[in-house]
């Protein structure tokens, strides 16, 4: 079994695979430890898989995975740590904007005993205001709603123990959080900083939609972190204060008729559309909270359970035996 796996999703990256495999064998081969390259072509539509099939055949610490269309670098990537055997993975890019020369910074972290190393952009090279300072707004964000004080939540130059990743599922975008939710299961992160280096060759498939994204996988991440194993105190607590507050308009409405004789459907027929609707709102949001909680109870208790409660057993020659739950 290698010690290390090298992930690398591609995608349209043909004017780069040959640079990229030879830089990476060079510095991975100077470490002294057996490792892996796994190239996950993410459905290109150039010649890329063409030439990662040539290498893999000359090479047998490659390891070449083709998905059916392009599902997008989480995917990518969930895909290749589902191939990896290394104890240790790293992940990067392939577009060579990520210097296979900074691999060994990540790894004497790792055995340092770090769980999860991430790569920090000290000196960004990307225009200034479609991706620099959207990204310091989202990643100061990030930092904020997660707990996980890093600079750079963005790149993709990371490096994870093997059973850290097991731990984490992927999907959408979530990537890039990895470190926010491994830190849930108590795993240790550091930061080192990497070289950001301009892309030569191909064009790059990152653009401003990309941002807005993040922003909407940041509120997952923090309903994920804060409230996975306890939806009610997020979906109650909305719901109650719905529900106080239609309680105070209903009360409001009841002094008015009481006191002032108001017509109330007349003079204050929205505010009482208001308050029940208002009611109606929080009693939604607890039945959601309820659900939730079943669903989490579901899930941590063992599965198929019998769906009755035996008090006793009684069988020809046998002692009474008595069973409780």
């Amino acid at each position: 079994m290698p010690k290390y796996s090298i992930v690398v999703p591609l995608h349209n990256e043909q004017e780069n695979v040959t640079d990229l495999y030879d830089r990476l064998k060079a510095i991975m081969e100077m470490q002294g430890e057996s490792f892996e390259i796994l190239l996950v072509d993410d459905g290109s539509r150039d010649h890329t898989f063409a030439l990662l099939r040539e290498i893999a055949a000359v090479d047998s610490r490659i390891t070449v995975v083709k998905l059916r269309r392009n599902f997008g670098q989480t995917s990518a990537l969930a895909a290749g740590f589902d191939h990896a055997r290394g104890e240790y993975i790293i992940a990067m890019d392939g577009d060579l904007q990520h210097d296979p020369a900074d691999i060994p910074v990540f790894l004497e972290k790792l055995n340092e005993g770090y769980d999860i190393v991430s790569g920090w952009r000290t000196r960004r090279i990307d225009n200034l205001w479609l991706r620099r300072i959207p990204s310091r707004c989202a990643n100061w964000l990030m930092a904020k709603l997660s707990g996980v004080e890093i600079h750079d939540f963005g790149t993709t130059f990371k490096a994870y123990r093997h059973d850290i990743l097991q731990q984490v599922p992927l999907y959408g975008e979530l990537h890039r959080f990895i470190p926010a939710l491994a830190s849930w299961h108590g795993a240790s992160i550091c930061e080192v900083p990497i070289r950001n280096i301009k892309r030569e060759k191909g064009a790059s498939h990152y653009g401003i939609s990309r941002t807005f994204r993040v922003f909407f996988d940041l509120i997952t991440i923090r309903f994920l972190l804060k409230y996975l194993s306890r939806p009610l105190h997020f979906f109650g607590s909305v719901g109650m204060i719905s529900i106080f507050s239609g309680i105070a308009v209903a009360a409001w409405l009841v002094m008015e008729k009481l006191l002032h004789h108001s017509d109330v459907m007349s003079q204050h027929g929205p505010m009482m559309i208001f308050g029940a609707v208002l009611l109606l709102a929080g009693l939604n949001m607890l039945a959601i909270g309820l659900l939730g909680e079943m669903q989490v109870r579901h899930f941590h208790e063992p599965s198929q359970r019998a769906p009755y409660s035996i008090e006793r057993v009684l069988r020809a020659h046998d002692e009474e035996s008595t069973i409780s739950e």
